[in-house]
């Protein structure tokens, strides 16, 4: 590699620079002029830094960043009138006026997304380098972050990741001495961040992030380095913005003016000027005419995001979920059989879609604690490391944000993941990521990106597993739109429901009792799939509508016999999915029965059961006879002892009781 730099790649780092310069001053002139509604973070004082690292990148490489994020979008080779126009909250924004200075996104040219949460990038930016070596490409995932984000849990987690797995990911740390208002001398314990990267076996290097042809160099051999399998790299570029945290900010309570104006003299623009006149390798007539063309550029972009239209407000609601189903070619059946010779248990269901859909789909891969050749807790991905091996069968560190960060990266990048995590308690760790992130990317991309993520996981009280390996968290999940949220009570159900989420394009919650996971019934050898959103009517009745979730359908179910020797007919409703849920065959249940009780092992308070109650009740109030009946589980942590366990729980006798108060209301 020579150390001298040709004239075309000054002219290009020189109008790159330019370009993010004199679109962020525009940018900080229209936020004075009110022309933008919200925040603008900008770029100013560090232009070297995007512009000589996207240098190194091809259009199918991929960029994440954060909510300093206008430099690496123009860089990576976003227009100016795309950008001016999502600060604008116009329709022709990069991200359709659904995400202004935090939020941009354009994923035809790589830029895969700003997040105005800390972090999160360095996680995505390793599931893009994850899918890359899943579909064995010589792709590159960039992660661009401050100084604040190498003091959260992602950079350790996703470093880790990065290293173990061997990612073609570079981590650029942009440090630029403050975390908003604070200093990052005060704030790490080891503030030369290019030194921590010997903690995790990668190459880690500090260059100074005001000189581009240093930088330039630093990543063109971390490009390489990825690109030929050799794994991550991490470089921290110092530099300074010299511009406040956000516009319209006081700037001088944490940092003085002169330290400011020191800094402006170290101007990489002016430094990329002077060098490359008096190396005699441009000219200033040159670089005064890419000044000129620029500035052109960007009055033309500022009027062009003038002039775009404001979104309708129809389309506020769009891209919430997958527009464009993804045809599986199987039957949809959501009625239950009941001719089917063949039982299976619920775990050897979902073992068995997940074994069909992995041989037909090379993009589908799993993650998890133990599911490799130990092929998981319970069992859920026994036998299949042999098949598909360490890639697709991937073994995790215990760092469940991290690799549901990832996931997040892998989907919007091509893959399908599979995240097992076990019990459903242990992802809280992760639930930023599943809420701020997973749900919400096809929105904020106004649908461009897909987010084919599966999470699983293991809910429910039993076995005596205390408050850290019980939790019902499914009501928590199906309040943010976005996801979907699913809890079967039978094997049937489970391999169709799954089938369905590995078909689809949006998240989708998992959610098994583990009480059941033993659970026997009919499962065709047959292909088919079940809808979401679709209730299953477990029993037909006449009396009573009763609306249970998971074991407390089983629970139900084996004691409609004894009551219907007692008079009372059940009509046993599962809805199969929480969300979406199928309010419409409760109601017509209810229309039926003119009663109903609600099931839910989970917490009363903002729980299933209130929803199911509210619905029915304003949609459906004149077909009742009598008050909507809930019966939850008990408002308190699970406990250990089984006594104690089983007093905080619906049971069998509690489920039946209900059922006679009702009727005799």
């Amino acid at each position: 590699m020579t150390n001298s730099p040709s004239k075309q790649t000054y002219l290009g780092l020189y109008r790159t620079m330019q370009v993010i310069r004199q679109t962020e001053e525009e940018l900080a002139r229209c936020h004075q002029r009110g022309l933008i509604h919200g925040a603008c973070h900008t770029y100013v004082g560090e232009e070297a830094i995007a512009s000589a690292v996207c240098a190194h990148l091809r259009h199918e490489d991929v960029v994440f960043s954060t909510h300093r994020g206008h430099g690496h979008a123009l860089a990576k080779g976003m227009p100016p009138r795309e950008l001016i126009a999502e600060l604008f909250g116009r329709e022709t924004g990069c991200s359709r006026g659904r995400g202004g200075s935090m939020h941009l996104f354009s994923p035809e040219v790589g830029m895969m997304g700003t997040s105005g949460i800390v972090g999160p990038c360095i996680l995505q930016a390793c599931g893009g380098g994850y899918s890359f070596k899943l579909m064995k490409t010589d792709n590159v995932a960039v992660a661009f972050f401050g100084d604040g984000a190498t003091n959260n849990g992602a950079f350790h987690e996703g470093l880790n990741m990065a290293s173990i797995w061997k990612l073609p990911v570079l981590f650029i740390c942009e440090n630029n001495q403050f975390a908003t208002e604070v200093p990052f001398s005060y704030a790490a314990g080891n503030p030369n961040v290019g030194s921590r990267a010997a903690a995790y076996g990668m190459t880690g290097l500090t260059v100074d992030g005001n000189d581009a042809m240093e930088v330039h160099r630093a990543a063109s051999e971390a490009v390489a380095r990825a690109r030929a399998g050799e794994g991550p790299t991490l470089i921290e570029c110092v530099t300074y913005r010299t511009r406040a945290h956000a516009e319209g900010m006081g700037d001088f309570g944490y940092r003085t003016r002169e330290d400011v104006e020191e800094w402006k003299k170290r101007c990489p623009i002016l430094r990329l000027r002077e060098k490359g006149i008096k190396d005699k390798i441009v000219t200033a007539a040159e670089l005064d005419a890419i000044d000129a063309e620029v500035k052109s550029l960007v009055e033309e972009a500022r009027k062009f995001a003038e002039e775009s239209p404001l979104p309708s407000p129809e389309s506020a609601t769009r891209h919430v979920y997958s527009e464009t189903p993804v045809p599986s070619g199987r039957p949809i059946i959501n009625t239950r059989p009941t001719d089917v010779a063949r039982e299976i248990t619920m775990t050897q269901a979902t073992h068995e879609a997940l074994s069909e859909e992995m041989a037909r789909n090379e993009k589908i891969f799993v993650m998890g604690e133990g599911i490799g050749q130990r092929g998981g807790n319970f069992k859920t991905t026994a036998g299949l490391y042999a098949l598909h091996g360490p890639v697709r069968l991937c073994d995790t560190p215990i760092c469940e944000r991290g690799f549901v960060g990832l996931s997040c990266g892998a989907g919007m990048t091509g893959t399908r993941p599979v995240i097992d995590f076990m019990f459903a308690d242990f992802v809280l760790d992760g639930v930023g990521e599943i809420v701020n992130q997973i749900a919400k990317i096809q929105y904020m991309s106004s649908g461009r990106l897909k987010m084919p993520v599966l999470l699983r996981g293991c809910i429910g009280i039993g076995h005596s597993a205390a408050t850290h390996h019980s939790g019902n968290y499914y009501t928590m999940y199906a309040q943010i739109p976005g996801l979907k949220v699913v809890v079967p009570s039978n094997p049937y159900d489970a391999k169709g429901l799954f089938k369905r989420a590995l078909n689809g394009d949006d998240p989708v919650l998992f959610l098994e009792h583990r009480e059941i996971l033993s659970l026997k019934g009919p499962v065709p050898e047959t292909e088919y799939e079940i809808e979401f959103g679709k209730a299953a009517v477990v029993r037909p009745g006449t009396d009573v509508t009763v609306v249970a979730l998971a074991r407390m359908v089983v629970l139900t179910q084996s004691i409609c016999d004894k009551l219907q020797t007692e008079g009372i007919s059940v009509e046993l409703i599962d809805p199969r999915t929480v969300l979406p849920l199928d309010i419409d065959t409760i109601l017509e249940s209810v229309k039926k029965t003119g009663r109903l009780l609600v099931i839910d092992e989970g917490f009363a308070p903002c729980g299933f059961a209130v929803d199911v109650a509210a619905q029915v009740a304003d949609r459906g109030f004149n077909d009742l006879d009598a008050p909507i009946k809930r019966l939850n589980g008990a408002f308190t942590p699970t406990p250990y002892s089984p006594p104690l366990e089983h007093a905080v729980i619906p049971n069998a006798d509690a489920i039946a009781q209900a059922i006679r108060e009702l009727i005799n209301e």
